[in-house]
């Protein structure tokens, strides 16, 4: 397997920890799923509808810039009260916000573990209903095929041709490639 370009997880320090060692040039993204619990878990429930909508605020931004300004804004409103719930977004929002270094048309892949998480979900269901596989080879066998069965719902990549201009180190700003510099110093971008 080559090394991924961006690997997107939860808080699991076992699995940034075999990342770092194995593919030590991938990027980190934390996945706001995830984040959005964390957070949640840190107030009160009279403020977390507000809480949950900042921090959309944030990841559902229309580039990095502004995603920055309602994380200020949410440390501003929340940190005076829940110091915590603050500092679980300002700490890791280099890594939250990593998604908006990639083409636009990737940011609703890239926020979330979730579509490989339900992948899971399922098998886990029916290993619980069956109360366990009953052997090693009994239990690949039926994740193999409910992960088979699965993939017919997955959804595709959205403009899968970016995947290699992404691979191959192309920078993007503002969900949009930038093709090259030329002598003078302007910057060229291509409608991705």
């Amino acid at each position: 397997m080559r090394a991924p370009v961006l690997t997107v997880g939860d808080g699991a320090l076992g699995f940034w920890a075999a990342v770092r060692e194995v593919f030590p040039q991938a990027r980190e993204k934390r996945c706001w799923f995830h984040k959005i619990a964390n957070v949640l878990n840190c107030l009160p429930k009279s403020a977390q509808p507000g809480a949950k909508a900042a921090q959309a605020e944030i990841w559902n931004a229309e580039d990095k810039d502004h995603a920055k300004t309602a994380a200020t804004a949410f440390a501003a409103d929340y940190g005076v009260k829940w110091p915590k719930a603050a500092a679980k977004i300002t700490d890791d929002l280099d890594v939250l916000l990593a998604f908006f270094d990639y083409p636009a048309e990737h940011w609703v892949h890239r926020r979330t573990t979730n579509p490989i998480e339900s992948t899971f979900a399922t098998v886990r269901l029916r290993q619980r209903v069956t109360k366990g596989p009953g052997s090693r080879a009994a239990g690949i066998a039926m994740a193999f095929k409910l992960i088979e069965s699965a993939q017919h719902r997955w959804r595709a990549v959205n403009t899968p041709h970016l995947v290699a201009l992404v691979r191959a180190g192309a920078t993007f700003t503002k969900g949009k490639l930038v093709e090259r510099t030329d002598e003078s110093g302007d910057d060229h971008q291509a409608a991705a």
